[in-house]
Formats: C-alpha cells, structure tokens, sequence
C-alpha cells in the first residue's frame, strides 16, 4: 500500500442538530482509486463535502499530504490541488463548454496540450465547444463536470455517483476516463452506487453503514467475497455486472 495522500482521523461532522459522521477514519492511497461504498444515506456525500469543507467537521483531522485541512475554506481547499465533483454535477447551464472550462482554470488561460488531452478523454467536449452547457445530455453533462475539475492537474479528484443515470456506453467512457486519470499524478476518491463500476476501477475500498466506516481493505479482495459483500452492503456485486 503506498503512502496516503488523504487521512481522515476520528471526522465528526454535524449538520444542524443532526449527527452524521461518527469517527470516520481511512486514507486514500496515492496514486491509487479508492471506492467509498455503502447504502444510501450512510454518509458517504458527507465525507466528501466535509473533506472540501463545504460542511464543517465538528471534530477530528483531515489530513491531506501530512497538514490538518479541517479549519480551511473550500477555496483554500481547492488552492491545495483537491477538486470535487458532486453528484449534482453544478455546471453552469447558461455557459458553453468553453465558458464553465475557462472558469475553472483559476491560474490562468487554458493550456493547449491539456486540452487536447481533455478532449481525448471526452471528444463530446470538442464537439459542444461553443454550445450552451445546458443543451448536453445527462452523460455530456457528467463528462464537462469531470473535466472542469481536471482543466488543470489536480493532486486528488473527489467524485460523487459519476455513473448515476447514465447509459451503459457513456458508462464504459467514464470508465475508460478514470483509469487514465489514476495512471497519472491524479489520485481519486470515488462515492459509486454501481458495483461493477466500482469493482473495474478500485484499488482500495472503505465502506460507511450509519456515519462509521465499517470496511476497509483492497477493492478486490471485496469483490472476490459474497459473503462480505452480502454482510456490508445487503447484496452481491455479482448481481451487477
């Protein structure tokens, strides 16, 4: 296991009056995807959204290459080399693909060679170049979410259900996408509903039921046990390939 980029270490997180994470703790490997799995409402988006500091952890570390982050704003955050993509996926509708790029390149014009390579990765993106965001399709839409957060190098891409609602073969690019992505310098931490999404993509895997992460090993090693799978997540990955 290599060197974790990302630590949580006892993360509480409260929303309102509400307790939602109860002393989360995982790292996230560098250079690796790690798949953060479990039921709806387990807490999973929380993790993410407490990690970019969108919502205050109200004890405990997050620890990203060795410095306690909890205490940062989301753009301090963000200015670090963490990007996020939630499941909502925020584009700006009223902008072409090139206006919501441009805006997520905070320092400075857009790099050519990134690009070319995005557009590699995502040729919908060349072809709705001037296009209001708004006119793509759902998947189109997940493809210039993913590549706002990648316009330039990110150290660690935090990623919420990318394959949500989408069609098999928009599912396969994703896919395709992601396995580029983590052969590079970015490291990811995916929130995924799709087993065997999760399953083609994942080095490691923690798993949350009820605010606690209750798992915490390698994806394949999940994959390769029903029984672990039944007891962790109510079902059977092979029940979704």
């Amino acid at each position: 296991m290599s060197e974790p980029i990302l630590s949580l270490r006892g993360l509480n997180t409260h929303i309102a009056q509400y307790h939602i994470l109860h002393g989360v703790e995982f790292d996230v490997p560098r250079g690796q995807l790690t798949m953060l799995l479990g039921r709806n409402g387990a807490g999973k988006t929380t993790t993410l959204r407490s990690i970019m500091g969108l919502w205050r952890a109200s004890a405990g570390e997050i620890l990203f290459e060795g410095r306690n982050i909890a205490g940062l704003s989301t753009p301090e955050i963000a200015r670090l080399g963490i990007a996020y993509v939630p499941e909502s996926m925020a584009i700006f509708a009223d902008l072409t693909v090139k206006e919501n790029l441009v805006l997520a390149a905070r320092n400075g014009p857009l790099d050519g060679a990134r690009l070319d390579w995005l557009f590699g990765l995502f040729p919908a993106m060349k072809r709705f170049w001037t296009l209001p965001a708004g006119v793509l399709s759902g998947g189109q839409k997940q493809m210039l979410a993913v590549s706002r957060a990648i316009v330039e190098p990110r150290k660690l891409l935090l990623v919420d259900e990318p394959s949500k609602g989408l069609a098999p073969s928009i599912i396969a690019n994703m896919i395709t996408a992601f396995r580029e992505l983590k052969q590079g310098d970015t490291t990811i931490l995916l929130v995924e509903q799709n087993f065997n999404f999760a399953r083609q993509l994942g080095d490691s895997v923690a798993v949350m039921d009820d605010g606690r992460i209750v798992h915490r090993g390698s994806m394949a090693a999940l994959a390769s046990d029903a029984g672990l799978q039944q007891k962790l997540l109510g079902l059977s990955l092979d029940a979704h390939q």
